[in-house]
């Protein structure tokens, strides 16, 4: 399959590629339909190669006539198809029509829906809905799509999961899990927002032979954050650099009994390639940080007044994991923010803020959906149906650059295009993740003058040591199992 574009669209902007394509390009609709079921049909064999019975569910749409076409290629190939019309077929109009005639012609079957349709079926190909779906299923759309998803086999999605906002991965009621998503010409913003991670398994791509430069035409609503450019931002080092050239952290957090969350948002900052951190916390968690890492610089701060030196001799301050919220982490929040240096906010420095709004350029939030929800004085639950929006509204609210953290994290900021992260995994929903993100964030930031972009390249080497740290299992990963990837991925420079 081709590589994935870092291009993500809404619906309507692939529509407008296809019209694009279609008025402009003056490339007939059906050949597109062809092109998107061929293409599908090679993504069948290249996942399932030893799969010889497949089931294709048609739905009453151009995406319908997608597994129409993908039927009859494979039926072409002595691969035994059953076909599945969930609507009437001879209300088909268009492309769609032609497509089942075409099947049809060809010796194929179409078979109305029943209890056991599904029942010899290796693969099936779900070709019901496309990216135009924006309203509740009817309830015995729900129950076939629940059949579907519980027959046991893989399934294929063309397009998008049928039942899946294309926009805002909303779930009309029920939606199909795939095991894989074929996305035509553009991906969709709905396969990393809302529930679209859960739906659209492992995303393949075809720009259907579209000429080079043609999915440009319509500018993208969002970007995925791309490996390749953290070349750019983590260049080799020269061989005659010292620490001294690599950027101070400072980390002020870890109140009573919360030294490790600070303890690990330094350890993240100095695996990130910081020249120097030091970490500014509760007095009586000096002894222990100080004997698990040694490598890090500690201080034992009693009030604002302690933190002067240390703000002065700092780059980058990272401020929030294990603070709390107490009298002495407001003080020491109040101060950090009035040294007006580039500065990630985290945890409960953000639930401070939100009782205290402000604004600043310099800074670098990253709430996760409960935190925003805070922020923006909504509920988690409001956050999660628009993520985008949220982080948006976010951004305007309080400036700077927000990193709105779970699956498909976002970096926003003011008015640039989002990106998302498309990498990181289920087990990384585990205690401490967040305050290793913040550590990794700080410690890029304070190797560079590009405060957005060090918050894209931490989300993305966050992500990528997360993905290494589970190849033994998603389920018990713990956020100090990521220390030991982090350096490979903030070295590209030695990897591509």
């Amino acid at each position: 399959m081709k590589p994935l574009p870092l291009a993500v669209h809404t619906a309507a902007q692939v529509r407008a590629l296809d019209r694009h394509a279609i008025d402009d390009l003056h490339i007939p609709s059906y050949t597109l339909m062809t092109q998107a079921g061929e293409g599908a049909v090679v993504a069948l064999r290249s996942c399932w190669p030893s799969k010889q019975r497949i089931a294709v569910v048609c739905g009453p749409g151009n995406n319908g006539g997608d597994g129409y076409v993908l039927a009859r290629v494979a039926r072409s190939m002595r691969i035994d198809v059953t076909v599945i019309s969930l609507g009437d077929p001879a209300k088909l109009q268009g492309d769609a029509r032609r497509a089942h005639d075409d099947f049809v012609a060809a010796g194929g079957v179409v078979q109305g829906w029943s209890e056991d349709c599904l029942a010899k079926a290796e693969v099936i190909v779900d070709a019901i809905f496309g990216t135009g779906l924006s309203r509740p299923l009817e309830p015995s759309m729900i129950e076939r799509i629940n059949a579907i998803n519980e027959c046991g086999v893989p399934i294929l999605s063309l397009d998008i999961p049928s039942g899946l906002d294309a926009d805002t991965g909303r779930v009309w009621g029920a939606a199909i899990m795939a095991e894989r998503t074929i996305s035509f010409i553009g991906l969709k913003l709905g396969f990393y927002l809302g529930e679209g991670p859960n739906y659209t398994g492992i995303v393949l791509y075809d720009d259907l032979d579209l000429p080079p430069g043609a999915t440009d035409f319509v500018p993208p609503s969002a970007l995925r954050i791309d490996e390749h450019t953290l070349a750019q931002l983590l260049p080799r080092r020269r061989r005659t650099t010292h620490k001294g050239q690599q950027g101070s952290v400072l980390v002020i957090g870890g109140g009573i009994g919360m030294a490790g969350a600070a303890r690990m948002a330094g350890e993240a900052a100095l695996r990130a390639g910081a020249g120097l951190v030091t970490v500014a916390t509760w007095r009586e968690n000096v002894a222990s940080i100080t004997a698990s890492r040694p490598e890090l610089m500690c201080r034992g701060v009693e009030g604002a007044g302690d933190l002067s030196s240390l703000l002065e001799r700092s780059d980058v301050i990272a401020v929030g994991p294990g603070l709390g919220q107490s009298e002495w982490a407001r003080a020491l929040l109040d101060v950090a923010l009035e040294s007006d240096k580039p500065t990630v906010i985290d945890a409960d420095a953000l639930n401070l803020l939100a009782q205290a709004p402000c604004s600043n350029s310099k800074w670098i939030l990253t709430p996760h959906p409960g935190e925003a929800g805070r922020l923006l004085g909504i509920s988690t639950a409001d956050v999660q149906s628009d993520r985008l929006q949220a982080a948006r509204d976010i951004a305007a609210r309080y400036g700077g650059t927000v990193v709105l953290k779970g699956a498909g994290t976002l970096v926003v900021t003011g008015d640039s295009l989002p990106y998302i992260c498309d990498q990181g995994n289920p087990g990384m929903a585990s205690p401490g993740m967040g305050d290793v993100l913040t550590g990794v964030i700080a410690g890029i930031a304070a190797q560079t003058a590009d405060l957005p972009g060090a918050a894209r390249a931490g989300v993305l080497v966050h992500a990528m040591a997360g993905d290494m740290a589970a190849r033994r299992g998603e389920r018990g990963l713990l956020a100090t199992d990521l220390f030991g990837y982090l350096p490979t991925c903030v070295n590209p420079a030695q990897r591509f």
